[in-house]
């Protein structure tokens, strides 16, 4: 929790002030509009690591795809869930990680993209 003027509570560090704003990255963004054109989208992890895997973007590294996911969950946009897997969604790519689940938008996280297709990005 940060010093937050506010009021929200819980100030992430990464909200803009904590009013209206919210500033996301080019990878987040990414996946923000991809969630929004496909309602839910594989991810994974491996047994000894809680940390997403994120496969489907070609343009970002497993690495920095799992990391916008876990910033983008932190925030309230979208939910990981590895107690639903997507039957017959995954790529071959996840076949090195035993555990599968889904990503799917919130509520917020389908605010925040309403915003993106009228508003764009700044």
């Amino acid at each position: 929790m940060g010093d937050c003027k506010g009021g929200c509570g819980g100030c992430c560090g990464n909200c803009g002030g904590c009013g209206s704003t919210l500033v996301l990255t080019p990878e987040e963004i990414t996946i923000l509009r991809l969630l929004g054109q496909i309602p839910f989208l594989p991810v994974a992890r491996s047994a000894s690591s809680m940390e997403p895997v994120y496969l489907e973007e070609g343009e970002l590294s497993p690495e920095e795809g799992g990391r916008a996911l876990q910033r983008l969950e932190k925030r309230g946009l979208i939910s990981i869930d590895f107690d639903q897997p997507l039957k017959g969604g995954y790529s071959p790519a996840y076949d090195a990680y035993p555990i599968k689940g889904s990503i799917a938008l919130t509520i917020l996280g389908q605010q925040a993209v309403d915003l993106l297709e009228i508003q764009g990005v700044e």
